[in-house]
């Protein structure tokens, strides 16, 4: 599982020119799951991403998680993000999971991460083509991927 974090001061999530999700400050996550993800690799994932120091204390360093600052998450579904482009110029998405294996990944993230804010979060719509807009603050984006724990 591959989580590109974004701390964001505004995004949003449009599909078919309506707003489906929208946050001011806080993570926009593209999450893209593969054919090997489970649970384990949620609750890794959601306990790193929550516990991210990398808003801004009172000094300016980055030193407060999501949850001190009371920050918001947009979480949009990225099969590309495993796509391999080893052979030619034309992506290939084998290592993306199929949507059997994906939806339920993806709806056991938005529960843990919701749970672990004890709020709700901004989501995408899975498989949608979605136009996806944020302001990045800082910038800071990280990228994190749960089979890369050591």
């Amino acid at each position: 599982m591959i989580a590109v974090i974004q701390r964001v001061s505004e995004a949003c999530v449009k599909i078919e020119g309506k707003t489906k999700g929208e946050i001011g400050e806080g993570f926009m996550i593209l999450l893209g799951i593969t054919h090997d993800d489970t649970q384990e690799d949620v609750d890794w994932l959601c306990k790193k991403i929550v516990g991210l120091r990398v808003f801004s204390d009172e000094e300016g360093k980055m030193n407060l998680n999501i949850q001190q600052v009371e920050g918001n998450v947009l979480l949009i579904s990225q099969f590309t993000l495993h796509a391999s482009t080893k052979k030619g110029n034309r992506p290939s998405f084998i290592e993306a999971a199929r949507p059997e294996v994906a939806i339920p990944l993806y709806e056991q993230m938005i529960v843990a991460i919701s749970t672990s804010l004890g709020k709700e979060i901004e989501t995408g719509e899975f498989g949608a083509d979605m136009k996806v807009s944020l302001c990045n603050d800082g910038p800071v984006t990280l990228i994190i991927d749960s089979k890369d724990r050591k």
